[in-house]
């Protein structure tokens, strides 16, 4: 790891800054730290949109709240589309700035922009046309959808802000520049804190739009985001600058960029829709068994927050290194990516197995759902251990831009192995959510297995993006 002492703590400080750094000379133990630490706290604020959402939101009553649950549902559709372009995008930008080529990088910055903001169209679109049939057909009630209609409408028609907000952080992050991929999403949810409560219960000047007024504050403050961004983009001295000789369609980087996205976008759709079918099988166990095991699952998301940090740090280590010519060094990365990881994740497994029951009791003092969630927070922990390396295998593919390797590994793990699985267990032999749970660390055991295996080949490092 890097120096101790005033070295550590000095470097934490550059992270957070933005300190500039060469990721393809800089010590490696330090490179990862100066990437891991504000990927890290970018994600952390990602994920307060909801949760800041969730909270106001949830006073207004269950027919709001459930508005809310199925409008995010469906916004997997788009977060996976996202999350698929942002790899594509993550490892064409960093290969180019590791080829030291900053031309290069702005293009395929724009061309990432543009498929970007026409993919989400395809969702904005019939989102606020048809926002109250979509909820109909997930299942929403009369008084669901009398309540979420315009909620709805208003959050899959800011599809493209929440596009470019994935987007640009990737760009972002490509180039090394993961702070202001985190200073971004402070400003973002800063505002979105303020103008929550105030649009949603009338506060000072604002009118009270209740849940209405969640979507209009997360549209608005993600927008803002975005518009920060931009400037960041046009501002000269950034570390990826677009000018306007560079705002041009460009085919032959858009076929390619097209063409590792969509396997990535079916690399997050099978994984998503896969842990839709687990919660399918769980729920035939009864509400208690599904309640305790949405308890664990949210804090074992919360606690792998720093660890995709860290497998996303090298993912960008990985795309600068094969652009520099340094193979040896893009795998030297991963490797020490995985040991960290597996420090980290070894010491919150531990204390996920000895003591579920008090973490789940913070969220549910029902006896029941106390017992599922502990239990499921405790099998699902076994597995931490293989969970970091599997993670950091997977990014370290999409960082080399070899999407459809980790595609094909969740296919195999997920739809042909963890889903069978879990059907067996809890239902065939009758085991309920108890075999279901053991499915998980299985299955993700499975994948790092996989992920070490393929990484080993070596093939990745010839992919040509």
């Amino acid at each position: 790891m890097p120096d101790s002492g005033g070295g550590l703590w000095r470097d934490i400080r550059d992270a957070i800054a933005g300190a500039e750094r060469d990721y393809t000379s800089e010590p490696l133990s330090r490179a990862i730290l100066m990437l891991a630490v504000p990927m890290v706290l970018e994600m952390c604020m990602e994920s307060l949109f909801g949760i800041v959402n969730i909270f106001w939101v949830a006073h207004l009553g269950s027919d709001t709240v459930a508005a809310v649950g199925l409008t995010e549902s469906m916004l997997t559709i788009l977060f996976s589309i996202a999350l698929g372009v942002s790899m594509a995008t993550t490892a064409m930008v960093a290969r180019r700035t590791g080829e030291k080529d900053p031309e290069g990088a702005s293009v395929a910055a724009v061309q990432a922009i543009l498929l970007g903001l026409v993919l989400s169209l395809v969702i904005a679109i019939p989102g606020v046309l048809f926002a109250p049939a979509l909820l109909q057909t997930m299942g929403g009630t009369p008084a669901v959808i009398g309540h979420g209609r315009l909620y709805t409408a208003i959050v899959l028609g800011s599809s493209p802000s929440i596009m470019l907000l994935f987007l640009m952080n990737a760009i972002f992050r490509g180039a090394g520049d993961a702070a202001i991929a985190m200073r971004v999403l402070w400003a973002a949810n800063l505002l979105n804190m303020v103008l929550d409560p105030c649009l949603i219960y009338g506060l000072g000047p604002f009118p009270a739009l209740g849940v209405t007024g969640a979507a209009i504050a997360t549209a608005i403050s993600r927008t803002v985001g975005v518009g920060l961004q931009f400037w960041v983009f046009f501002r000269s001295g950034s570390r990826i600058t677009v000018a306007r000789r560079h705002l041009r369609v460009d085919l032959p980087i858009l076929r390619r960029l097209s063409r590792i996205s969509a396997t990535g976008m079916l690399q997050f759709l099978i994984a998503h829709a896969s842990w839709v079918a687990l919660v399918r099988v769980i729920a035939s166990s009864g509400s208690a068994a599904l309640a305790g095991y949405t308890i664990a699952i949210r804090i074992i998301i919360f606690s792998l927050l720093p660890s995709w940090g860290l497998a996303n740090a090298a993912a960008t280590l990985v795309g600068q290194n094969l652009g520099a010519r340094e193979p040896g060094r893009a795998e030297q990365s991963v490797w020490r990516c995985g040991f960290y990881n597996m420090v980290f994740l070894g010491l919150i497994g531990a204390v996920f197995i000895a003591m579920p029951d008090p973490l789940i009791r913070l969220f549910s003092t029902e006896p029941e759902v106390v017992r599922f969630g502990a239990e499921c927070l405790r099998v699902i922990s076994y597995g931490y251990l293989f969970y970091a390396y599997g993670m950091v295998m997977v990014q370290a593919f999409n960082g080399a831009g070899d999407t459809t390797t980790p595609t094909l590994i969740n296919l195999g793990c997920y739809w042909c192995f963890q889903i069978p699985l879990a059907w067996l267990l809890a239902i065939h032999w009758g085991q309920g959510a108890h075999g279901a749970f053991w499915a998980v660390p299985a299955a993700e055991s499975a994948l790092a297995v996989s992920g070490v295996l393929m990484f080993r080949r070596g093939t990745w490092k010839k992919q040509r993006i």
